[in-house]
């Protein structure tokens, strides 16, 4: 299983980019870091600098195809900065139009409403993310992780790093599932 995560090359929150990682990991998968520029990522702390990871691949030059799945990571400067690159949203659009799964923290929903894949699904989010995930056809929920089946692809989401250990459990199911 050969999982992309996603993130821009600076802003990821580190526990939710490291604790999916982890889980892929350890469920036997390869996780493949993915970004917009070649180099190194620097992840954060809520708001503080931390850890630095390097870029397996350029989103320019990665396809859906090529993974079994996909995971958002949060962190508010995080998907801020993917949502208005091309590329990036293309490549997220893409694991729903073949139908691969997709997993998403905290703030990371915000690429799911640039790529609109929401119509007709309930995920959740950060709750500052509410009002953006229902003006893009999406029902919010409240809940500590949400498995969305609508669609032909499955959609995994939560809310902030204290569901990490539900959302990591959820989305190795769908994936292994989804593999299966």
């Amino acid at each position: 299983m050969r999982i992309a995560f996603l993130v821009a090359p600076e802003g990821v929150e580190q526990i939710e980019l490291t604790e999916p990682w982890a889980a892929v990991a350890g469920s036997g998968g390869t996780p493949v870091l993915v970004s917009t520029k070649a180099g190194q990522v620097q992840a954060f702390r809520h708001l503080g600098k931390a850890d630095t990871f390097p870029v397996d691949q350029v989103v320019g030059d990665a396809s859906a195809d090529e993974f079994d799945g996909l995971v958002l990571p949060g962190g508010v400067a995080n998907p801020d900065q993917l949502r208005p690159d091309e590329r990036a949203v293309a490549f997220v659009k893409a694991f729903f139009d073949v139908g691969k799964s997709v997993a998403a923290i905290c703030h990371a929903p915000w690429i799911l409403v640039e790529a609109d894949v929401l119509r007709g699904r309930d995920p959740t989010s950060w709750p500052s993310l509410r009002t953006d995930i229902r003006n893009a056809g999406g029902k919010w929920v409240d809940e500590q992780v949400k498995v969305c089946d609508a669609g032909p692809n499955t959609l995994v989401t939560s809310r902030k790093p204290d569901d990490l250990k539900a959302f990591c459990k959820a989305l190795i199911h769908e994936f292994d599932r989804a593999a299966a």
